[in-house]
């Protein structure tokens, strides 16, 4: 009770603390959707925008019973309720990122690797533009991986990601990262190389596993998409002109203790210890717009050097979720900001997972109000496992960014 009691008492003080004025900062007035509060140092030594954000859904499912659909389940969240921080220090190549997750679903998780506390930050990041071209990262921070998942949870176009990323993606980590953006004639080219700890997000009983090793690598043929698009999804300003981004990932976890890679559940062995093995995941993605279509399609395929944990008496601990899946998504935005959607996703489980194979599809549309900051969405899902069970899931999303 009194530790719940300090973290109610630390996250108000720093809402507090951001709202206040300050004698040495001034107060730069700013339009809705571009941050609740914007401080930029007198003597331009630093920046800071908070800008808090709220995700409210209504969820209600189908399960099919023999011929006939049983009764509806129903579900009213706060799926989303963060505070993001971010701006300089000292030069405006320094750049920096925190992000703090409210809700139950965003600091749920709570274990002994990271000493049973809640997992309030997502994000703090330290961003340095070192040299032309180049960017050094340091801190907890999205690895390079597909598109769908390094795509901000408030820019989606559907009520929530795909299957493919609930299974397959390779989400937070602590560590650091290089980027580098050139130019092949007129072709931009940007690779990303990343080193972590392998374990996922907040865990602070040290490295538990071996390292994850990332690489990604981005070509964009017809140059940059505007307001960097390529990581929006919708079509929002209607390229005037083709732009497309086609790109890949390759995510080696050396020793993993997690049965999908830094995520999922720890491989916990009957004597106590953590089981380990390499766990490969590679991606291969594509992003499409042009004057108010957009086309999103990737592909996720993961393996593992040994996918089953067994116990000393042979007996299965865990099984590595290895398999690979597609997701394919195509949308039109009209002229009055409303927008349709649809969605193909699918999931092959290796045989040793004795998983059924899945298939989701999605039709869903949105109201762009001011754009991603202010919309209201909803969608239609029917899915099948192993081509039997038959699902339908309607859901429907308000969101709020300042």
């Amino acid at each position: 009770m009194i530790y719940m009691r300090l973290q109610s008492h630390w996250l108000l003080g720093l809402l507090l603390l951001c709202c206040l004025p300050l004698h040495a900062q001034s107060l730069n007035d700013q339009s809705f959707g571009k941050g609740l509060i914007n401080f930029t140092a007198a003597d331009s030594s630093f920046t800071v925008k908070f800008a808090p954000r709220i995700q409210t859904r209504f969820q209600s499912a189908w399960n099919q019973d023999g011929n006939n659909y049983g009764d509806a389940e129903y579900n009213f969240l706060v799926r989303r309720a963060r505070f993001k921080f971010d701006g300089w220090a000292y030069s405006p190549k320094l750049r920096y990122k925190l992000e703090l997750g409210l809700s139950n679903r965003d600091i749920s998780g709570a274990n002994q690797y990271n000493r049973d506390t809640p997992r309030y930050i997502l994000d703090a990041v330290v961003m340095w533009h070192f040299a032309p071209g180049f960017e050094l990262w340091a801190g907890q921070t999205k690895l390079p991986g597909n598109i769908e998942r390094v795509v901000s949870s408030g820019d989606l176009q559907l009520i929530d990601r795909s299957i493919l990323n609930s299974k397959f993606n390779i989400d937070r980590d602590m560590g650091i990262q290089l980027r580098y953006k050139h130019k092949i004639g007129n072709m931009v080219v940007r690779e990303k190389l990343a080193l972590s700890q392998g374990e996922g997000r907040n865990v602070t009983e040290g490295n538990l596993g071996g390292l994850q090793y990332t690489s990604r690598i981005e070509l964009l043929p017809f140059g940059t998409f505007a307001k960097k698009g390529d990581y929006v999804q919708a079509d929002l300003v209607r390229e005037s002109s083709l732009k497309l981004m086609l790109a890949a990932t390759y995510d080696l976890n050396q020793n993993a203790v997690r049965n999908r890679s830094n995520m999922g559940s720890y491989m916990t062995l009957d004597n106590g210890s953590l089981y380990e093995t390499d766990i490969t995941t590679i991606f291969v993605d594509a992003m499409l717009k042009y004057r108010g279509f957009a086309l999103m399609a990737e592909y996720a395929d993961r393996s593992a050097a040994a996918p089953v944990a067994l116990n000393s008496d042979g007996s299965t601990a865990s099984i590595v979720q290895v398999g690979n899946a597609t997701n394919i998504q195509a949308s039109y935005l009209f002229k009055s900001n409303f927008e349709l959607t649809g969605r193909h996703s699918s999931i092959t489980y290796g045989a040793v997972t004795g998983k059924g194979n899945e298939v989701v599809y999605t039709a869903g549309a949105s109201k762009y109000i001011v754009g991603h900051k202010l919309k209201v969405q909803s969608d239609l899902s029917y899915g099948q496992v192993d081509g039997t069970t038959d699902f339908l899931e309607f859901r429907l999303g308000f969101d709020l960014h300042f």
